[in-house]
């Protein structure tokens, strides 16, 4: 049976943080993705919602977006072959094939030449109906590639934070105690300036029996940098004002303890703020280790970030602190 963990254990000094937007009410995982994105399904609304196409679309992740613009290109043309094979091959001039299969296949590559208007000319429509199906469907390409036209330009042109976080938060010896430090990076070369990093811990507490998830903010020593060319260590000192004072890793397992990490940049390339997000769970913290170093020197003198070593460290000793009960009575 768990454990259930108490108030008390908390640092009286420590400052809680009631504006997270998270609420109050115990989860049974943790509030945010590894990814950065919030754990939450939303109940309630119609399956199918015009309103969310569009963000579906630009946010989804392009080895799913791609197979989708190519089954849909696919199915629209299945559907005006079959509509041409319907009215009747007959009616497209040009088509010499003889099975049905070949047929269908003439109508279908025709359907392509169509929608995409490029118009090769071996195969023509021929009366009515059949002019006005292909005049409907050249219509219908020209609305369809406009708009995946623009996806893929929301897409490309969208700011988005590439930062590389270290797989594990750690704790580690820092200065007269100990320190709570992740590690991250810029993944990509643009230029990232007035760098900002918030950092806050969730925990499960059991008042007058109740399990409630109360949040507290963890005081980094730099919060905020003007630039942003190597990695950047954060550090939160685990001192008398640290609600995870003289914390074990049992209580931390106790408490469903998860470090939340709010990541506020401006990017020069698109003069816009971009914003990134990280959560690591107690069993991603790692007791008793420190970072190795990742920036390093060419051969030229010239400055260099090794950003496949980000999640390198090594074993540490971490000093014993006294107790939560002596420290209070200091």
């Amino acid at each position: 049976m768990k454990t259930h963990f108490t108030k008390k254990k908390i640092n009286r000094r420590a400052s809680e943080v009631n504006d997270t937007g998270f609420g109050t009410q115990t989860p049974r995982q943790r509030s945010l993705n590894s990814d950065g994105t919030f754990n939450l399904i939303r109940t309630g609304l119609p399956f199918f919602r015009l309103d969310d196409i569009y963000t579906n679309l630009i946010t989804m992740k392009w080895r799913k977006f791609i197979p989708l613009v190519l089954a849909f290109y696919i199915s629209i043309n299945i559907l005006f072959a079959c509509i041409y094979y319907g009215i009747g091959v007959e009616h497209l001039g040009g088509v010499k094939s003889n099975t049905p299969v070949d047929k269908f296949f003439d109508a279908f590559f025709f359907s392509a030449q169509t929608i995409s208007t490029v118009g090769y000319g071996h195969i023509s429509p021929e009366g009515f109906i059949t002019s006005l199906v292909a005049a409907f469907e050249s219509l219908m390409g020209v609305i369809v590639f406009a708009v995946i036209t623009g996806l893929l330009y929301g897409r490309f042109s969208a700011p988005k934070a590439k930062i590389l976080y270290s797989d594990n938060a750690i704790i580690a010896p820092y200065k007269d105690g100990r320190a709570l430090m992740f590690r991250i990076a810029n993944k990509k070369k643009n230029q990232l300036i007035e760098v900002e990093m918030e950092m806050v811990i969730g925990m499960n507490v059991s008042e007058n029996d109740v399990i409630i998830r109360r949040f507290f903010g963890l005081k980094l020593e730099a919060k905020k940098v003007s630039f942003f060319p190597l990695s950047w260590t954060l550090v939160h000192h685990i001192n008398e004002e640290s609600p995870i004072y003289n914390f074990t890793q049992k209580d931390l397992e106790e408490a469903d303890a998860e470090i939340m990490t709010l990541f506020k940049g401006f990017d020069d390339t698109y003069s816009q703020t971009v914003h990134s997000r990280k959560s690591y769970m107690f069993d991603e913290i790692l007791w008793g280790k420190k970072f190795v170093s990742i920036i390093g020197q060419n051969d030229e003198g010239r400055t260099t970030l090794a950003l496949d070593q980000i999640n390198y460290f090594q074993d540490a000793e971490l000093p014993m602190q006294i107790s939560l009960k002596e420290s209070q009575a200091l």
